[in-house]
């Protein structure tokens, strides 16, 4: 007689709707951290604005990576960073040059609103970019995402930056029933990822 196999049983998703706290155990985070740091350092892609903690530099390629691949965008970064180096040089250019630069990369406001922020910032603070929150984000053009990824990576503040992609990570690594692509899964995503941050 042969013997039945006994089928693996599949964990079940956790519901969660609208959490918007979490507490996780020290020994978890840490150990989560390590696991996505190990994955960080052997999967990693060379990026030309990974070279640089400069805030300017990040902030540009965070605007040039909304809705378009990076592949597309590394060589506008080039061009761009080339002709404008500095937000002062970027404050001081002409519109028609900026969106000149643009052009083949779409969603031209990106760009309009890039240079009107670097305008602002050239002429109320002398060029110094923001590094606290509501204040970069209060800048033409800014949100939540590149807040954060701007104040996380070049000013080192613990800011959690949430995208489609962590949000994946995130629902396989906690088991989650939450809708990734549904805009009111942010309320959930955006908590969990703060409670991995060091504080």
């Amino acid at each position: 007689m042969t013997p039945t196999r006994k089928k693996k049983s599949v964990p079940r998703k956790k519901r969660i709707h609208h959490q918007t706290s979490f507490s996780i155990p020290r020994a978890e985070q840490v150990q989560i951290q390590q696991y996505l740091m190990r994955w960080y350092q052997a999967h990693h892609r060379q990026l030309p604005w990974r070279d640089s903690i400069d805030p300017y530099r990040i902030w540009v390629s965070e605007v040039m990576l909304q809705q378009t691949q990076v592949k597309t965008v590394v060589p506008y970064f080039h061009k761009f960073l080339a002709a404008f180096p500095t937000l002062k040089d970027l404050a001081e250019a002409d519109p028609g040059r900026v969106l000149k630069l643009w052009e083949g990369l779409g969603y031209y406001a990106r760009a309009r609103n890039l240079h009107k922020a670097a305008q602002q910032l050239v002429s109320l603070s002398d060029g110094r970019i923001p590094d606290r929150f509501s204040d970069f984000k209060a800048l033409p053009g800014v949100g939540d995402y590149i807040a954060s990824a701007v104040l996380s990576i070049a000013f080192g503040k613990a800011h959690a930056v949430v995208d489609g992609n962590v949000k994946r990570v995130l629902s396989r690594l906690f088991c989650l029933d939450v809708p990734v692509n549904h805009s009111s899964a942010h309320g959930t995503f955006k908590p969990l990822a703060e409670a991995l941050l060091d504080r």
